[in-house]
């Protein structure tokens, strides 16, 4: 029986983890844990056949880090690391009916627009173990521990894409249920399942009491069989040894919680060892299948979730080069800031969904397609549309966006259905199908029926439910074809009777050669909105749409107790659109935006507006002194985008981008200040020493730490990562540095974290350390003699500010 006929029908056991049973083999502090399938493969083989003989149902590669980037420093080819530990897994499990998993985990590098790794880059890294695991004859690929859910779909398309094997995906979560960029489990689910993923889930991350509510979420949201791999609860120093909190026996109590209530697939994470998967093996009589999910069908996503029924959903036309001469402009000069200028402005104004059109003769169009959609990642949280004609370009822009699209379109050409339903199934994506074909637009409500029941047919046929598709029956403009307008109407009307699908309409259409348009167009929609309509794409700014909007939700009973009508007509007399007053530096809010900007320096910042920001600060620097303007200005703004980010209005990327953007102020401040002084005065706030501890080649936190440090005005000295502790010590005597910043990600090298720290008091009596990293908790900081504890990159500035404001 294949796993995949197994999966959901009986309880599926993992393996526990690799690097516990390497540290109690003996494995050296920053030694290469996938060297030693070739140096010590006697030590790997009794590793796995210890969990085979524990009960493992599948037991995993030793090549969570067998990837190009990672293995840099190694003697070894990639090819000859995954061959032998292909070869121990096959030699431990041949007398037995265990399967193979073969580990992939993270690069190591951070995806744009965090770090600087690309989507293709990171496929490529996935693509090559794929390719040398495949030809290996293992059963199963799981990807884990993923934190970027960009990275994740990287490497899902990588194994998909060059194998045919089943798939299983677990991320990776903090305690404020949301991965490291921003992902929580209801988009991870949506997301992965878009993909086609054969069972998703979470590993590491955090004890498994500590990921119940993670797993209740997930459970209630995905159809897709779920995987749990929790570490044995809480790191913690013990006699000078790190351990975890959680025995064997405790853990598998709360485990059978987890399969009573419907988890399929169950292993253990960082402190677990065959113990463990003894004592959940016995669980499988208790499973059962989950039946809890309750997630609705028609829901796009990026950051931001956007749900299609039981509601109207605005989807922003303005980001389109047709009719928008600033916009076409912007284009032809390779600018993507306009797009996303426009893209916050009708999210100001209503938009939940955006559709984005690059079709512009003078440009590549595929390529600028690409480049906003990397732009808009992490930065934009409104789904997006991907509006072309050009099958070529809408795969482009589906593989670089991390989340659930819409295409538009396709219509009932048979061309057109077989170049764009293909493209809609790999990517899991919704499709606006527009009722017209090889005859041309159908005059009457019936014929447009005919086309609509072809295009859902052929969808089916390509395995596309209905659920996904959005009919779009046409509207013509009245000037023109007065008497086909309401035949729309009765078509919207009829589609939605007899089909579970959704129906949009390109409204403005319908007002084309007639004056005062806006009358028309809101009048029309609000005609469409009593025939069924469900989605419209139009400008949300236009006259009279969010006024018919929020008059409608009221009347169809979508507005339980007219609570956002009165809201909204409550504010009106407030502001009708943003509105800048440049002498006192503040933006106020429209009546429909999310977040209010104290400062008006923040609202260029979360846009990622450079241009702004140094016309903003050059206009300052005339005015008043340069000092003033970090302090009153700059690190005011920088700490509201930073308040945002801890009550998650915005996520790291987002914060990321506006510590990156406000750089290019602090440079024209710098440059005034050495001009004012002849060069013998500079406005850094204090030196940091930051460095990943010995035998750890993880940098990504503490490259965020320092991108963000360094953009509050800290001179920051970085040591890079695998530091040897001489260094450190030698480093702090070089630069006089007193504030210093450790990281570590890795069970295998946090003792050298506190190896290090006990070096640093021998040789000092006033160095402050603070500490970060995965696998940390403040209490274990706080045991291994760390000043502070800086749960993320952000803690970590606060802590910089306090230290540096008390000297």
């Amino acid at each position: 029986m294949s796993i995949l006929k197994k999966l959901g029908k009986e309880l599926i056991i993992f393996d526990g983890a690799m690097g516990t049973m390497l540290q109690a083999n003996g494995l050296k502090v920053g030694a290469i844990p996938e060297e030693l399938n070739i140096e010590h493969s006697d030590i790997i083989i009794k590793i796995h056949k210890d969990y085979i003989d524990a009960g493992a149902n599948i037991i995993t590669t030793n090549t969570f880090g067998a990837n190009k980037y990672k293995l840099s420093s190694s003697k070894y080819t990639l090819e000859e690391i995954i061959n032998s530990a292909v070869t121990n897994a096959k030699e431990a499990s041949k007398n037995s009916d265990s399967l193979i998993a073969f580990d992939i985990g993270p690069v190591g590098k951070m995806m744009k627009p965090i770090g600087n790794m690309d989507f293709e880059s990171a496929y490529n890294y996935f693509k090559d173990q794929v390719v040398i695991a495949s030809k290996l004859e293992v059963d199963i690929f799981l990807i884990e521990t993923m934190s970027d859910i960009g990275e994740m779909r990287a490497a899902v398309l990588a194994v998909k894409e060059n194998s045919n094997l089943p798939v299983f995906a677990t991320m990776t979560f903090n305690n404020d249920e949301r991965t490291v960029t921003g992902t929580d489990p209801e988009n991870m689910v949506l997301i992965l399942e878009s993909i086609g993923v054969d069972a998703l889930g979470v590993n590491c991350s955090l004890g498994p009491n500590e990921l119940k509510p993670i797993v209740k979420r997930i459970l209630e949201f995905s159809k897709t069989p779920v995987i749990v791999q929790a570490n044995a609860g809480l790191p913690s120093k013990t006699n000078g040894f790190t351990t975890f909190s959680i025995n064997s026996i405790d853990y598998s109590k709360v485990i059978r919680e987890f399969v009573e209530s419907g988890v399929a697939v169950i292993g253990g994470c960082c402190g677990t060892n065959p113990n463990y998967v003894k004592e959940f093996s016995k669980l499988k009589p208790l499973y059962k299948k989950n039946t809890n999910y309750n997630k609705e069908d028609f829901v796009c996503t990026s950051i931001k979730r956007v749900p299609l029924n039981n509601k109207i959903t605005i989807i922003g036309e303005r980001i389109n080069p047709s009719g928008n001469k600033k916009l076409k402009q912007e284009f032809k000069n390779n600018n993507q800031l306009y797009a996303v200028k426009e893209a916050f402005k009708q999210i100001e104004n209503g938009a939940e969904i955006l559709d984005i059109n690059t079709s512009l003769p003078e440009i590549d169009e595929e390529l600028f397609m690409k480049n906003i959609v990397s732009e808009f990642s992490g930065l934009v949280d409104a789904p997006l549309q991907i509006d072309s004609t050009k099958p070529k370009v809408i795969e482009t822009a589906l593989r670089h966006y991390s989340g659930v699209a819409i295409i538009n379109s396709v219509n009932g050409k048979q061309k057109s259905m077989d170049s764009i339903f293909p493209l809609a199934k790999k990517y899991g994506s919704y499709v606006v199908a527009l009722c017209f074909d090889e005859k041309g637009i159908p005059k009457t409500a019936s014929e447009r029926i005919l086309v609509a029941e072809k295009l859902i047919k052929r969808a089916k046929e390509y395995g596309i439910k209905e659920e996904r598709l959005l009919i779009d029956c046409l509207v013509l403009t009245a000037s023109a074809q007065q008497e086909a307008v309401m035949e729309t109407l009765k078509a919207i009307k009829i589609i939605k009777s007899k089909y579970n699908v959704k129906t949009t309409l390109g409204l403005s259409n319908v007002s084309y050669g007639l004056p005062f348009r806006t009358l028309i167009n809101r009048t029309y929609f609000a005609m469409a909105l009593s025939y069924g309509l469900d989605t419209v794409i139009i400008d949300p700014s236009a006259d009279g749409i969010m006024d018919t909007l929020k008059a409608f939700n009221v009347l169809a009973n979508y507005d339980k107790g007219a609570v956002k009508y009165i809201e909204y007509n409550e504010n009106r007399p407030v502001v009708e659109k943003n509105t800048v007053n440049k002498e006192n530096h503040t933006v106020k809010k429209t009546i429909t935006s999310n977040i209010e900007y104290e400062n008006y320096l923040s609202k260029f910042l979360l846009e990622g507006d450079t241009n702004e920001v140094i016309s903003y600060t050059n206009t300052l620097i005339e005015k008043i002194q340069p000092l003033e303007i970090v302090n009153l200005h700059l690190i005011p703004s920088l700490d509201e985008i930073g308040l945002m980010y801890e009550k998650k209005e915005i996520f790291l990327p987002q914060l990321i981008r506006a510590a990156e953007t406000i750089a290019s102020a602090f440079e024209i401040v710098k440059e005034k200040i050495l001009s004012n002084n002849n060069g013998n005065e500079n406005i850094s706030k204090g030196k940091i020493i930051l460095a990943t501890v010995e035998g750890d080649v993880h940098d990504i936190g503490k490259n965020l730490v320092k991108i963000l440090l360094e953009n509050y005005g800290y001179d920051i000295i970085d040591l890079g990562k695998d530091v040897a502790i001489h260094k450190v010590i030698e480093a702090i005597k070089k630069y006089n540095v007193k504030l210093v910043g450790l990281s570590a990600l890795m069970t295998t090298t946090v003792e050298n974290m506190e190896t290090t720290i006990k070096e640093i008091r021998k040789n000092f009596d006033d160095i402050t350390v603070f500490v970060g990293g995965a696998v940390l908790t403040k209490d274990y900081a706080m045991k291994i003699d760390a000043d502070h504890y800086c749960k993320d990159a952000r803690e970590s500035v606060v802590t910089a500010n306090e230290y540096f404001s008390r000297k």
